[in-house]
Order: C-alpha cells, then sequence, then structure tokens
C-alpha cells in the first residue's frame, strides 16, 4: 500500500512544498525519483498518477511545486524562472538526502515538457544521480515542435505577435517593481495564452484543474527567459538516461530533443506517435509510466517490489 504526506525544503531561502510518496514495505531504505512538473504546472496536476506508480513498484517520488508556484512560498506568484526552477530540484534532492527512507545511492529525476530540460541540465552537474528521466522535453525554446509552414501561419503568427506584446507589458511592470501582468496559461483559440489547442485545455482539466492547486495564468515574460541549450550537457551525463518523445509534438522538437539525447553515453529513446499532451492520459499514460517504471527499477536497484499496472 503507497503513502503520502506533504513535506517542505528550503530552497535559496524559499520553503518549498512537496509530496513524498512511499512504498508499503520500508523495511529497509528505498530509491527516490524526484520530480517537477513543466512550467506552470504543480505537484498535483496529473503527477500523482505517475508517483504511485512508482512508489507502487518500490520507488519513493517526492514531487515539489516550484518557488512561486502551488503550495509552494515565492514572490513574484506565477512567474517562470528556469534558473531558479533548476535550482528547486537541487535543493529537492538534498532535501531526499537527509531522509532515512532513502537510499542515498539511487536517487533519480524525472521531469515533463519544460521540466524534461530541465533534468538534463541538472543532471550534468550532479554525478551523484542514478538515471534520469525526460519525457516530451523542451530542450530549447528555440526548438518548437512546429515546422517552418506551420509557424508562418497566419493564426500562429498572430497569436505570438499578442502574446508578445503581453510579454512586453509584463516586462515593463517587472521593471517598475508591479505585480506581473498574468494571461492565462490556457484559453479558446483567439485569446492570448500559454496554449489556445483544444487538447491543451481538456488535458489540464482532465488531470485536475484549478481544483487541484493549479492557476490557470502565468507571465508572459517566460518567452524571454525560455530554456537555451548549453552544448555539451547530454555528453556529460554519468547515468542512464530514459527520453520519451511524442513525434506529433508542436510544443517541443522531438527531432530536436532526440539529437541531443543521442549524444548521452547511454540513452534510452523511446518515440511515440502522440501529441505534446497526449502523454498524461488513457492508454499512452498506461504505457508510458510502465516504460518509465521499468526504467527506474532496473537503474536504481529497487528489490522486493512487483511491478504495479
Amino acid at each position: 500500500m503507497v503513502s503520502s504526506r506533504e513535506v517542505f525544503f528550503d530552497s535559496s531561502g524559499v520553503r518549498c512544498a512537496a509530496d513524498l510518496y512511499l512504498p508499503g514495505d520500508l523495511s529497509e531504505p528505498v530509491p527516490c525519483v524526484v520530480m517537477g512538473h513543466g512550467g506552470s504546472g504543480t505537484k498535483r496536476l496529473g503527477l500523482p498518477r505517475y508517483a504511485e506508480k512508482f512508489a507502487g513498484g518500490g520507488i519513493a517520488a517526492l514531487v515539489f511545486d516550484y518557488r512561486g508556484f502551488g503550495a509552494s512560498e515565492g514572490e513574484p506568484r506565477q512567474v517562470i524562472d528556469v534558473d531558479a526552477q533548476r535550482d528547486d530540484y537541487r535543493a529537492a534532492i538534498r532535501y531526499v538526502h537527509g531522509l532515512p527512507e532513502i537510499d542515498t545511492k539511487h536517487i533519480a529525476i524525472w521531469g515533463t515538457s519544460l521540466s524534461g530540460g530541465h533534468v538534463l541540465a541538472v543532471a550534468a552537474t550532479d554525478p551523484t544521480l542514478a538515471a534520469v528521466v525526460s519525457q516530451v522535453p523542451m530542450i530549447d525554446g528555440m526548438h518548437r515542435g512546429r515546422n517552418l509552414r506551420q509557424r508562418l501561419n497566419w493564426e500562429v503568427t498572430a497569436r505570438t505577435i499578442q502574446f508578445t506584446v503581453a510579454a512586453l507589458r509584463d516586462l515593463r511592470r517587472a521593471r517598475r517593481g508591479e505585480p506581473p501582468y498574468l494571461v492565462p496559461v490556457v484559453a479558446p483559440a483567439g485569446q492570448v495564452a500559454v496554449f489556445t489547442e483544444p487538447d491543451a485545455a481538456a488535458t489540464f482539466e482532465a488531470l485536475g484543474g484549478e481544483a487541484c492547486g493549479w492557476r490557470n495564468e502565468l507571465a508572459p515574460r517566460l518567452i524571454f527567459n525560455l530554456p537555451k541549450y548549453a552544448p555539451g550537457t547530454a555528453e556529460h551525463l554519468t547515468m542512464p538516461l530514459l527520453m520519451v518523445l511524442a513525434d506529433r509534438d508542436l510544443q517541443a522538437s522531438s527531432t530536436f530533443a532526440a539529437r541531443i539525447a543521442a549524444r548521452a553515453p547511454y540513452a534510452d529513446i523511446r518515440h511515440y506517435p502522440l501529441g505534446h499532451f497526449n502523454v498524461y492520459l488513457g492508454d499512452a499514460f498506461e504505457e508510458i509510466s510502465d516504460r518509465e517504471l521499468a526504467f527506474l527499477r532496473a537503474h536504481l536497484k529497487a528489490a522486493n517490489a512487483p511491478m504495479s499496472r
């Protein structure tokens, strides 16, 4: 029987909230996977399903909220800072190292979408990690999923211009020390939002939406702080990497991600005929999370626990 409890850890002086999922058998310390969501996502927006599956397979999971999001403290709220989010991963790793339930020689990190890129950068500087799972990763903001023809589509171009105007307004407020100018994360086509695709709104709602602590608003200044892949990062990974790619992804280039993953000394690259948001639900979720659990069990040496389905 999997158990969970809310815990807190310090990240650069900010109190961050997390949920710790533990396997039923704790007769000895167990491996652990540290998990952060993508972008504006929070710890209970669909991630409990992954954490419960991993814990059911003998691997503890720490699922945390970034500073400024969800149940974590930190100001300003709803502002993505790529470097700060990566530091929050590092703080979460330090936290699990201090837990008596955790086998500190077998710790992995897991990320999805924006955090799928975070975990590569974090792991490249932490050789103590035993494994990395990167799911539909946005590794570099210049490498999105749409091809040139799709990017030049009038609707996409108009939305980009509108979003950029909102981002400039938000940036001006930041420079004046004012609260962020926020836009929706998901909204119908024609509105200024991060995502206006119908499957995005449906997925966020199916994963729990605002009822689980997630907020449908974000500071658009993020477009000026999108991740930039540092050459040589993948080559520095000393642990196995599982990269899960959606080949119909319009948000992050699966082609670019596969090319980056291939540079890692040990990479298991899995392709699925899916879009960016399809990996979190239904049969796709079951298949992908089973693959991730098998990978984690193999490389974290989880013992005496049956794989749950």
